[in-house]
């Protein structure tokens, strides 16, 4: 038998990566297939940006009512252009019940939406979505939201934060971290302002599927108490020590999502890599981890499952193994 060459194996090595690669691709992209492209339609520029003069009831109440002028602009502009779809999803997002903190409709839309009453919050939860979320089905980032706050109780604030362009569910972006690079410093940037605006309250990240790649990346951020990771394919980071934070990291996956199924690879490629890395719920990558039953990749936040229970006692600062402890209406620790 001839010996094996250098080029040889430099050969098999590159066909093997480009395998594991297709291979994370074609898992995340499998289950989700058939999902739609997010429609870049126009819209204004946003009249507000950056936080509100303070976390007063009347601070607030201006703001929510500057971010609804937004968001009725970019309706009249959706409309215009004849996308119905999206001006019927800004005509319920302007509802004068809704408070958002800021909207831009342009790329897909981002929002920032407060659940709750953010002046007298005692504990905030930030909700991170992961890919295919956009303003036209952004009803899926709010029921979460709403289901979470409901489990939490009064003296809570849930943060809806979509302060990014979310990859489409079946593409290069959603396996690779290039978007959450860029959320994650909009994330910090948003954190800081929280932090200025209620320093006393407890702050913690929820973060969903592609969200705990965003997360993982602003977990440094100094203020936080706890980063929860739910249905996450990876971090891209090996383990907990090197998010490079003080806050508890948890984790949980249910028996019913197909995300357990992702090779956990990371894959360099020429300019980027594929996939994430350790799994989230090993031993190997060390966060705590939480019960989280056995609902599908988008039940963790649905109303009455086990996994919404526990994270919200883990924003709540309880043990999510101690059900003696009731969540709804308690105080933060």
């Amino acid at each position: 038998m001839a010996p094996r060459t250098r080029s040889g194996r430099t050969r098999r090595g590159r066909l093997r990566r480009a395998l594991l690669a297709a291979l994370v691709a074609a898992s995340v992209a499998v289950p989700v297939s058939g999902a739609a492209s997010p429609a870049h339609v126009p819209a204004p520029a946003p009249t507000v940006s950056g936080p509100p003069a303070a976390a007063t009831p009347a601070a607030l109440a201006e703001r929510y009512a500057a971010s609804r002028r937004d968001i009725g602009a970019a309706g009249r502009m959706a409309a215009a252009h004849g996308d119905r779809r999206r001006a019927d999803a800004l005509r319920v997002m302007a509802d004068p019940a809704r408070h958002f903190l800021s909207f831009d409709g342009r790329e897909g839309g981002r929002t920032v939406e407060v659940v709750g009453d953010l002046a007298r919050a005692e504990r905030i939860a930030v909700v991170v979505p992961g890919a295919g979320v956009l303003v036209d089905n952004y009803w899926r980032l709010l029921g979460g939201a709403r289901a979470l706050h409901k489990e939490l109780g009064d003296r809570s604030a849930v943060v809806a934060w979509l302060g990014y362009e979310t990859p489409s569910t079946v593409s290069l972006a959603a396996v690779t971290s290039g978007r959450a690079d860029g959320a994650a410093h909009e994330l910090r940037a948003f954190l800081g302002e929280l932090e200025t605006l209620k320093p006393a309250a407890r702050t913690s990240l929820v973060c969903h599927s592609y969200g705990s790649v965003v997360c993982a990346r602003a977990a440094s951020t100094p203020e936080l108490a706890d980063v929860v990771l739910y249905g996450s394919p990876g971090t891209g980071y090996d383990n907990v020590a090197a998010l490079k934070t003080r806050a508890t990291v948890w984790t949980g996956r249910s028996s019913g999502d197909w995300v357990a199924d992702v090779p956990h690879v990371r894959v360099p490629l020429l300019v980027t890599a594929i996939g994430f890395g350790t799994d989230p719920v090993s031993e190997e990558f060390g966060a705590k981890r939480f019960p989280a039953g056995d609902g599908g990749h988008s039940d963790y936040l649905k109303p009455g499952s086990v996994s919404l229970k526990n994270i919200a006692r883990i924003v709540a600062g309880k043990d999510p193994g101690d059900p003696s402890e009731s969540t709804s209406g308690g105080r933060h620790a």
